[in-house]
């Protein structure tokens, strides 16, 4: 325990929230500014491999936000963030830079009792947890860290969180894939995940 008074305790808290909040705004900017790049097709040679780094690092911090205690906003409702970027050209250059890789198979809920299988596309997953990232931003943007560090954490709770792993491990296998396969002339199992 703290021999500073509880004002003191409260600053300092406050400054670790705001250092916080700079450090995650910052990836989440890495991550937008990278995932755009891509869908451009900036990064032709390397957009997997950008892809896998990008949201392994933005899962890192929304495993920190995870990690920590509930931010509570002081306001009850939430305060107008502004329109948020369409996101539906992001997802139409993906799917068509993804192509061959951009559908996938998971498993949605590993705890469930019966295992539900479900189809997913990478374009369609980073183009959602953009969404999400940017409604964030809009806020920190604004000045409204609090505000900002609550939807982020909130949202990495309730969606992102779990969009970015199961994107991840799809990119991980991709990757995979392309690195480990030995070309088998008997085998009608490849995987083509060339871009």
């Amino acid at each position: 325990m703290s021999d500073a008074p509880v004002s003191d305790q409260v600053v300092d808290e406050e400054d670790d929230l705001d250092e916080f909040a700079t450090d995650v705004a910052d990836q989440v900017e890495s991550f937008l500014i990278a995932l755009g790049a891509v869908a451009r097709g900036d990064m032709p040679d390397g957009a997997l491999s950008i892809l896998l780094l990008e949201v392994s690092q933005l899962l890192l911090a929304g495993g920190r936000l995870g990690a920590i205690v509930d931010i509570v906003p002081t306001e009850r409702f939430e305060p107008d963030a502004g329109m948020d970027p369409d996101a539906d050209e992001l997802r139409a250059r993906l799917a068509v830079l993804l192509g061959p890789i951009d559908e996938y198979v998971e498993v949605f809920d590993p705890y469930a009792h019966e295992v539900e299988v479900e189809v997913s596309r990478l374009s369609d997953d980073l183009a959602d947890v953009a969404a999400d990232l940017y409604h964030g931003l809009a806020h920190y943007r604004s000045g409204r860290r609090v505000e900002a560090m609550w939807w982020w954490q909130y949202s990495y709770l309730a969606n992102w969180g779990s969009t970015a792993s199961s994107v991840m491990r799809a990119l991980h296998s991709a990757i995979a894939h392309t690195r480990l396969d030995v070309e088998d002339d008997d085998s009608d199992a490849e995987v083509d995940v060339t871009l």
